[in-house]
């Protein structure tokens, strides 16, 4: 399933009985509230249902006392071509994600387009093309922010200026190109950051050929926007060196499912020893060797909330709200005008907990009901995760 970028909005729509709702802002991450008021794809009122305007509405959905979250933003994603995947041979990845909760992915890099081009020209070819056609098609009605290239060493400012006006706004990892340098890196960094590009390094050791060894005094002398996969993708750094990036840098802290498992748990929980759990972000860093995760992003909210101690609302703010602030999107926050990207999820059947933040507390993956793209409705009933509890439904 695909859609177009053009296709149409439902008008008004009037999401109500919802039980527990959370925002994505991690200062205040549950909601007062039990309706949402949606027209044309944006979020027009919050609140409780008898003080909102809930008339004329094109569609009602009754939550059924289920638990509405934002969108689930996956900040670390190597997409190529549509809904293919080359490293796994894998079709309808993106949209199995959407099973996952996932409405909006972020391009770390097209790296595994077979042949890459590494020429300066291939490479700015290669990352317009990308972000144009992802802007075009979302699998699934996934919002994919794509053409993320691969910088090279010879790269000047004028290339990135070109790029900028091309509508390329990302970097893909640096480190996995020919760039490796601090220094080089951080004049790079520069340039991109003065025409509106956001960057992000690799850190860790090697994960594709060509790619090699980035350490801790390169990450904080190339001083990218995002420390990509501080866990590793997939080896990590030592966890004293990853301290020292939490400690020394003021960037955005990224941990990955496809990275090392324990040093994920520590860094969250230095994070939050230093409190700036503001700057955690997650991502899923596939596909990948070790394959696609449609659930990645839900497992690392119940692996950091259960074994690094991070109450469940605030480990869901790290795959919403903190991600849409610190890549400046219009989604990943339930407040009045960003778009109506929700997850409608519920405790899995039989979980030992009682409620839903609970259940993911002690482990558990929530079962996914319904997912909300700009105000659509894009699937119902998880075909990935463990059936919920409860499910809403649509009742015109």
């Amino acid at each position: 399933m695909s859609v177009s970028v053009a296709e149409g909005k439902l008008g008004k729509v009037v999401i109500k009985n919802v039980g527990l709702m959370l925002s994505g802002d991690l200062d205040a991450p549950i909601l007062d509230a039990d309706t949402i008021v949606v027209n044309d794809g944006r979020i027009a009122a919050i609140g409780r249902y008898k003080d909102c305007d809930t008339e004329g509405a094109n569609s009602v959905i009754d939550c059924r006392g289920t638990t509405v979250t934002p969108g689930l933003i996956d900040s670390h994603v190597h997409p190529v071509a549509g809904d293919w995947t080359p490293r796994q041979n894998q079709l309808s990845w993106i949209e199995s994600s959407l099973n996952g909760g996932v409405t909006t992915m972020i391009s770390a890099g097209e790296v595994h387009y077979p042949g890459r081009p590494k020429d300066i020209l291939g490479l700015k070819a290669l990352a317009i093309t990308s972000q144009r056609a992802f802007d075009n098609f979302r699998p699934g009605g996934v919002k994919v922010h794509a053409g993320a290239p691969v910088i090279e060493k010879g790269m000047v400012e004028s290339d990135f200026k070109e790029l900028a006006e091309s509508g390329v706004k990302l970097l893909g990892e640096i480190g996995l190109g020919s760039v490796k340098a601090g220094d080089e890196a951080r004049q790079m960094v520069a340039w991109a950051r003065k025409y509106g590009i956001q960057s992000t390094i690799h850190t860790g050791g090697p994960s594709i050929p060509g790619s090699g060894l980035i350490d801790k005094d390169v990450v904080l002398e190339a001083d990218a926007d995002i420390i990509g996969h501080i866990n590793g993708g997939h080896t990590s750094l030592p966890y004293k060196q990853v301290c020292e990036l939490c400690e020394r840098s003021t960037r955005g802290i990224e941990i990955v499912h496809n990275g090392n498992e324990r040093i994920a748990i520590l860094t969250a929980r230095h994070a939050h020893e230093l409190k700036c759990l503001h700057r955690v972000i997650l991502g899923t860093d596939g596909p990948a060797g070790s394959g696609v995760q449609p659930l990645g992003i839900l497992r690392m909210v119940a692996q950091l909330s259960s074994l690094a101690d991070i109450p469940a609302e605030i480990a869901f703010c790290f795959a919403t709200g903190n991600t849409a602030r610190m890549r400046d999107l219009d989604c990943g926050l339930i407040e009045v005008g960003r778009a109506a990207d929700f997850v409608f999820m519920d405790r899995a059947q039989h979980t030992a907990g009682s409620n839903l933040l609970e259940s993911v507390q002690l482990g558990d993956l929530p079962g996914v009901g319904m997912v909300m793209i700009d105000g659509i409705v894009r699937c119902q009933r998880s075909r990935n995760t463990p059936p919920a509890t409860q499910v809403p439904v649509i009742e015109h």
